[in-house]
Parts: C-alpha cells; sequence; structure tokens
C-alpha cells in the first residue's frame, strides 16, 4: 500500500523558510515522479515542484526560492522554501505519479497519490 506523509508546515513571517518532508513507503518511485503541490482556501490546487530521474520543474511563482529533492535512498522527498512570501500560504501535498514532459523538460507530475498534506502559513 502506498503512504505518503508529509511534514514540516508551520507559521513563519514573509522572507522566512521552512523544509517540508515527504516519507513514502509502498511506492517504486525510481522510474516515477514525485512532486509537490499546494492549495490556497477559494483557490484550484497548483503544481509547485517536481521531481523524476534527477530532473526537476519549479512553478514560476517559486523558481528561485523553492528546491525539491530526495534523499540517496529515495524514501524521502523534500521541498525547501526560502523568502516565503504570504502568497505561499496554502494547504500543501506531496503526490507521486507520473512525470510529464515536453521533450526532454520536466513539465509536472501527473499525480496518482496524494498525502494529508501539511498547512504553510506565511504573514506578514
Amino acid at each position: 500500500q502506498v503512504q505518503l506523509v508529509e511534514s514540516g508546515g508551520g507559521s513563519v513571517q514573509a522572507g522566512g523558510s521552512l523544509r517540508l518532508s515527504c516519507a513514502v513507503s509502498g511506492y517504486t518511485w525510481n522510474r516515477h515522479c514525485m512532486g509537490w503541490f499546494r492549495q490556497a482556501p477559494g483557490k484550484e490546487r497548483e503544481g509547485v515542484a517536481a521531481i523524476n530521474t534527477g530532473s526537476t520543474y519549479y512553478a514560476d511563482s517559486v523558481k528561485g526560492r523553492f528546491t525539491i529533492s530526495q534523499d540517496n535512498t529515495k524514501t524521502t522527498v523534500y521541498l525547501e522554501m526560502n523568502s516565503l512570501k504570504p502568497e505561499d500560504t496554502a494547504m500543501y501535498y506531496c503526490a507521486a505519479g507520473f512525470a510529464r514532459w515536453v521533450g526532454r523538460r520536466l513539465i509536472g507530475c501527473q499525480p496518482n497519490y496524494w498525502g494529508q498534506g501539511t498547512q504553510v502559513t506565511v504573514s506578514s
């Protein structure tokens, strides 16, 4: 059974940093995509970052501020978030699924599995 468990959310002031973690079990993700999504109140869920076979994808809104990575055992995926802004406030979800490519450029994940989410709140 696939399980994705997020942790690391919290409340920070604008300009601060947080690192989200997603512990993965029951899933062979060497050939698949891991991603982070977020959903703010009243808004649609959006893809934030993805990683697959060493390639990464970032939404324009977080490019240069967020970094997605995985540990060597590939059982945990991280989202390092720096220079946080109030508009980054959302529930953040870890997801596992299939990579989406345009040529050799990773453009995100098509999720099959979701974590339960972790709240990130950034105050001004």
